[in-house]
């Protein structure tokens, strides 16, 4: 029995044993306090798919694991081909999953992520960010340079800044198409979260992603141009004149443009625009 890769669900199933092992591997668990009882960490599998990674994971004695799977012929194929994997198989969708009724503690999350909704999957895991200390993954190798992007490159962006404030990222190994069922047509990368000690941001977290998303998603502007909306906002709220209003834009940060601004900058802004 073989699983037919899906277009519709972004299915490009890996066959290279060893880059699964060497995924598996990059999964820590010593430094964390063991959730599951018997010294086991609680461990999500998104989409397990053929069960190339599950495999591995099975058998490890540090982690209790549960996969996620939307596609039922995968969730046949691994009741029928990985007996360990009976009652540790949901089959829904990931993204619309509530991950809290699943998971009473802490939490660590491992796959090979569609790549068609890696970045909602990533927008998901930082919902859940003060459950899921870790994440090893592999995505389409642009979109992990980008995450693990530092400011002042072109590739540097809106996950980068949103993941960035919250968790260290490793640009762990980069894997090719060949080792893929059916190839993809660009190549891969294996990334690592682990969760930085930030405990708050210290601004109005809603306005931080507002005002970054505002400022990517017009990324040639200057902030002064780009977050004009929300400059005139404030500018109305504090009942400004024209030369108020001038010497708060005079601030040089405004004269920037986005992908110069780290975490910090953006949350310096977040309180400047509150």
């Amino acid at each position: 029995m073989e699983v037919r890769a899906k277009k519709s669900l972004g299915q490009h199933f890996l066959t290279d044993l060893s880059i699964a092992q060497n995924i598996v591997e990059a999964l820590e668990t010593e430094g964390y306090d063991e959730t599951a009882g018997g010294g086991r960490f609680e461990t999500l599998e998104v989409g397990p798919g053929m069960g190339v990674l599950s495999q591995y994971l099975l058998e490890r004695d540090d982690i209790d694991l549960k996969m996620v799977e939307i596609d039922s012929e995968s969730v046949d194929y691994l009741l029928v081909n990985f007996p360990k994997a009976a009652g540790r198989i949901l089959q829904a969708d990931f993204l619309k999953l509530r991950l809290e009724n699943f998971f009473k503690g802490r939490f660590l999350v491992i796959g090979n992520f569609p790549y068609n909704i890696s970045s909602q999957i990533f927008f998901k895991i930082l919902d859940y960010k003060e459950s899921i200390p870790q994440v090893v993954c592999m995505i389409q190798k642009e979109v992990a340079e980008r995450i693990a992007e530092k400011p002042g490159t072109k590739t540097y962006g809106i996950l980068s800044v949103l993941l960035q404030a919250w968790y260290d990222i490793e640009y762990l190994f980069t894997v090719g198409e060949g080792a893929f069922n059916p190839p993809p047509k660009v190549k891969s990368a294996v990334i690592r979260l682990k969760r930085n000690s930030r405990v708050a941001l210290g601004c109005d977290e809603k306005l931080f992603k507002s005002i970054v998303k505002m400022a990517f998603n017009q990324r040639r502007k200057t902030m002064r141009n780009s977050l004009k909306p929300l400059i005139s906002a404030k500018a109305e709220r504090e009942g400004w004149d024209a030369g108020q209003l001038a010497e708060f834009i005079s601030d040089p940060v405004f004269e920037l443009r986005p992908e110069r601004l780290g975490v910090e900058d953006f949350i310096g802004l977040t309180l400047k625009l509150a």
